[in-house]
């Protein structure tokens, strides 16, 4: 085993001791953008319809507000316009992919596609609030900021692929301070452009 003054060990205990930190960065980022909201469009598992709603987090994180909208929005509708709500103190569980009582509809669990984007909120016991992300990176956010919520562990595709990127780059800055490199705060000037630009050779001139 490596002992703690080995040089060598430095980097796997920097990596043990970077993974809470971003998780709790991880974390922060995928509450805030339930804070911001997304549309979400409304499908039958026979079809596609063109209607839309739209679900959003209140800035304390205790309020889901909901509601229709009549045409898709990729701007953040207010609170107010938004009718309906859960309080995630009542939020039970959430449940992916076939265990969401929309995707039990028939034909839905032939749809590999919608069973990849499905999810679903559990709420005063025997209520649903069923959901279609619009695509995968939305769906990975919103279940992970789900269970955040709840206090459980964040454990999407995305989220793991953040961890290694996030925890990869700090490891390799915080080496380069333990070595003493400097890495400026600031970028450095722009030097000033030379008096004359008689050394760049011109290739228009011929030579005998």
């Amino acid at each position: 085993m490596l002992s703690q003054d080995d040089p060598k060990s430095r980097p796997i205990e920097l990596r043990e001791k970077l993974q809470p930190e971003v998780i709790e960065l991880i974390k922060q980022q995928r509450l805030n953008h339930l804070c911001e909201g997304t549309c979400f469009r409304k499908i039958s598992a026979r079809r596609r319809q063109d209607k839309f709603w739209y679900c959003r987090l209140s800035p304390n994180h205790k309020v889901l507000h909901y509601g229709d909208i009549e045409e898709f929005s990729q701007g953040q509708i207010s609170h107010d316009s938004l009718q309906e709500k859960v309080t995630v103190a009542d939020i039970k569980a959430v449940v992916t992919s076939k265990d969401c009582p929309h995707m039990r509809e028939k034909g839905a669990l032939k749809n590999k596609e919608l069973l990849e984007l499905a999810y679903s909120i559990l709420h005063n016991s025997d209520e649903y609030l069923n959901f279609i992300a619009p695509d995968k990176r939305e769906y990975c956010i919103w279940t992970d900021g789900l269970n955040a919520l709840l206090g459980k562990e964040m454990t999407s595709e995305l989220t793991k692929s953040d961890m290694d990127t996030l925890v990869t780059m700090e490891l390799k800055l915080r080496l380069l301070d333990l070595e003493n490199i400097q890495i400026p705060d600031v970028p450095p000037p722009v030097p000033k452009e030379p008096s004359t630009y008689d050394f760049v050779y011109d290739f228009s001139q011929q030579h005998t």
